[in-house]
């Protein structure tokens, strides 16, 4: 009586409606022999797009129930995804079953033929979703255990609410994330406000279908970020806010005193605008050409230019930009600030009277030259504002 119960409980969990965005498994077999498997590819199925997860519940060799969760692109070349999720019946090596997609509520079916060869196993078969049919022909397929599959899942988005300070999370890089279902009304709430969006955090991935929520990562002056995201908690379906990791690179950064450069509680950006345009006019052999501060990150654009040595005597001019960043070194606020410098990128043009020379630059702005033309600009703003240097290998300021 009591193997029957067993039996009975297994088949009970292994029929429920799962969803794997919501699996907390236990990582030991259950009793009376009942183990969970699963397989994480299929070959060629959605041209190879697709994401897939088969779950197996055995019994010894036996497979008494499974799970087959796909997530596919909606067309082919879209970052839209759709996915569903389906109970197989298990009848010999035959596994079937019929649902419908999450998102499109098309028709799904499933028809695969399950067939251990030594140590891998091979699926054949069919999927229908719609009118669409895919041919199912994958071999050489390893399995693995739950703790295994569980090992390899990643959710760390790397949210941080309330980091210590800036050296790990960027000040200006805040991510939220939320509830599918309300991730489209969170992002209306944000239209019109001085904040950018990253584009690439819109498209929903598999990821945030199994697990039904959205990263959506922003990018704000520093002096706003703590209350959007105060703000952004309180919304209705957010899970999560706080900074994240952004353009500051701790090995491009300098630490200052901040009274030298605040005027009361505020941020002299005049000043110190000049201060560094002044310092990387020296150290790029370059002449400022212009500053300009972006209301929506906080980001300092500067301008250089300078006579191009590709070939003197056609005297063409290289424009250098440089991308600047300061903040207080803590969110909480502090005596100190936190300023990065980008390395410049540098184009070339005729800029002289016509007729000119048009120029095409096929090298991409190659990042090594961009480095290389650097002309250590990090450690003569260390040195003019009296500033400490990141040290990686203590993890401190030198």
């Amino acid at each position: 009586m009591r193997a029957l119960l067993l039996c009975l409980v297994g088949l009970m969990t292994a029929s429920s409606d799962v969803a794997f965005a919501d699996m907390k498994l236990s990582t030991k077999p259950a009793a009376g022999g009942n183990e969970t498997r699963y397989f994480t590819a299929m070959d060629g199925l959605m041209d190879g797009n697709a994401d897939v997860v088969l779950k197996e519940t055995r019994q010894g060799k036996s497979v008494t129930a499974a799970v087959l969760d796909v997530c596919y692109p909606t067309a082919k070349g879209s970052d839209r995804k759709d996915r569903f999720v389906a109970n197989l019946a298990v009848n010999g090596q035959t596994l079937t079953g019929a649902t419908q997609s999450l998102n499109d509520k098309a028709p799904v079916t499933v028809k695969l033929v399950r067939k251990p060869t030594g140590d891998t196993f091979e699926f054949k078969g069919q999927i229908s979703i719609g009118q669409a049919v895919t041919e199912v022909a994958s071999s050489d397929n390893s399995d693995l255990s739950e703790k295994e599959f569980l090992d390899n899942q990643s959710s760390d988005d790397g949210i941080t609410p309330a980091p210590k300070d800036f050296t790990e999370v960027s000040p200006e890089s805040v991510g939220v994330r939320v509830k599918l279902d309300a991730a489209a009304d969170f992002l209306k709430s944000l239209k019109g406000q001085d904040l950018e969006v990253s584009l690439s955090g819109l498209a929903v991935t598999c990821d945030a279908l199994r697990a039904g929520e959205q990263t959506v990562s922003l990018s704000v002056d520093p002096d706003r970020a703590a209350a959007l995201i105060a703000k952004s908690k309180s919304a209705p379906g957010v899970v999560a806010a706080g900074w994240t990791s952004g353009i500051v690179e701790m090995d491009r950064t300098i630490r200052i005193a901040a009274a030298d450069w605040r005027d009361g509680d505020k941020l002299n950006r005049d000043k110190l605008a000049t201060a560094v345009a002044n310092v990387l006019a020296k150290t790029l052999a370059a002449k400022a050409a212009s500053s300009a501060w972006n209301a929506h990150t906080g980001k300092l654009k500067l301008t250089f230019k300078r006579p191009s040595q590709t070939l003197p005597a056609l005297d063409l001019t290289e424009t250098l930009e440089v991308s600047a960043l300061v903040s207080p070194d803590k969110p909480s606020g502090s005596d100190h600030l936190m300023l990065w410098v980008s390395t410049p990128t540098i184009t070339t043009a005729d800029e002289g009277s016509s007729p000119k020379l048009n120029l095409v630059d096929e090298s991409g702005n190659d990042e090594e030259a961009d480095v290389k033309d650097d002309s250590g600009s990090v450690d003569a703003l260390a040195k003019e504002f009296r500033g400490q240097r990141w040290d990686a290998d203590k993890s401190a300021w030198k």
